[in-house]
């Protein structure tokens, strides 16, 4: 049983290092430790409807982590051409340039298409902007959803 709490605290920990690095999905390591502190004490600490409204929070996160740069690139004047550059950037850079590389391929994504869109420098920087508080939205999000994880957590873990 304490090895298993303090696995799920790893998971818990190693889920909000995850919000912050790209590469490790932060809000969904942070749920399982929920699973495994349960599993731990016999399904005591949370109440099934409080496990089921935290999956499904997880799931709009996790969502929430693609849809919002794309959304702050459109708020600051992107084009399609911009919003699909940095969905194309994001993916290219997580999966050659990691763990950095999402953010910067989703930045470097939105003024490359915006330049092809024919958008003049000063526009197409205003959009990679645009990507880059998107995404540190979106770190926010994620690391407060997994702090609070982590504060339910440790308050049910004694």
């Amino acid at each position: 049983m304490i090895v298993l709490i303090i696995l799920g605290l790893l998971f818990a920990l190693i889920g909000l290092v995850g919000c912050i690095l790209p590469v490790i999905p932060g809000p969904p390591l942070s749920f399982f430790a929920l699973i495994i502190l349960s599993y731990a004490k016999n399904w005591e600490p949370f109440s099934s409807t409080f496990l089921i409204i935290m999956a499904g929070l997880t799931i709009v996160v996790t969502i929430l982590d693609y849809v919002v740069p794309a959304s702050g690139a459109k708020k600051y004047g992107a084009s399609k051409l911009g919003i699909w550059g940095s969905i194309i950037g994001m993916l290219f850079g997580l999966f050659f340039f990691p763990p950095w590389g999402m953010l910067i391929g989703a930045i470097g994504g939105a003024l490359a298409g915006e330049l092809a869109a024919g958008k003049e420098v000063k526009k197409a920087l205003r959009a990679g902007w645009g990507v880059f508080v998107g995404n540190m939205v979106s770190i926010g999000l994620k690391l407060a959803f997994s702090g609070v994880i982590l504060f339910f957590y440790i308050k049910e873990m004694f």
